[in-house]
Order: structure tokens, then C-alpha cells, then sequence
């Protein structure tokens, strides 16, 4: 069974920064990709970053330059580091990663953490 526990969540001036982590019980941790979602209110939620493989990184065009996706294999974690922040920013942000078995796509979530920026 594969769990997904997000942290470090909180409320940071404009300009800020944050780093969240996401850390990852169950096996294979390491070859799968991981990703960071976020959903503000009223909006779908949108791909933010994703890591693959060895470290081959991609991001949404609204925090390039910005935001940092790194994983830590023999911790079983991800991470988001966030700086300048900025109040388009604030939304509930999840980590993701998947399971291909027989086949079968399954998606695994975590239960989300709040980011709030202020202006």
C-alpha cells in the first residue's frame, strides 16, 4: 500500500519562501515518478512540478524560476522549495505519485497542505 503524508504548509508574506515535503511509505519509492498539484479555490487543480526517473524535472510555466522539485531516495521524500512566493500562489498543494501494476494506472495522493501568501 503506497501512503502519501504532505507537510510544511503555512501562511508566508509575498516574496517568502516555503518548502514542503511529501514522505512515501511503501516499496519502489525511487523509480516512479513524483509531483506536486495544487488547487486554489474555484479553480481545477494544475500540475505544478514533477520529478522523474534520476531527476529529470518539469514545471508549470507560472512558477519556473521560482519553485524547486527535489527527491531524497533513502528518505522515501519529496520536495517543493517555493520562493518568491506570491499571492497567485496560495492554494491547497497535494503530492502525487503513481503505480503501474498489470498494467493498470493508479494514482496516489496526499491528504494536501494549505499554502496561503499574502500580498
Amino acid at each position: 500500500q503506497v501512503q502519501l503524508v504532505a507537510s510544511g504548509g503555512g501562511f508566508v508574506q509575498a516574496g517568502g519562501s516555503l518548502r514542503l515535503s511529501c514522505a512515501v511509505s511503501g516499496s519502489m519509492f525511487a523509480i516512479w515518478p513524483m509531483a506536486w498539484y495544487r488547487q486554489a479555490p474555484g479553480k481545477q487543480r494544475e500540475l505544478v512540478a514533477n520529478i522523474i526517473g534520476a531527476g529529470t524535472t518539469n514545471y508549470a510555466d507560472s512558477v519556473k524560476g521560482r519553485f524547486v522539485i527535489s527527491r531524497d531516495n533513502t528518505k522515501n521524500t519529496a520536495y517543493l522549495q517555493m520562493n518568491s512566493l506570491k499571492p497567485e500562489d496560495t492554494a491547497v498543494y497535494y503530492c502525487n505519485t503513481l503505480r503501474v501494476i498489470a498494467g493498470v494506472r493508479r494514482d496516489y495522493w496526499g491528504q494536501g497542505t494549505q499554502v496561503t501568501v499574502s500580498s
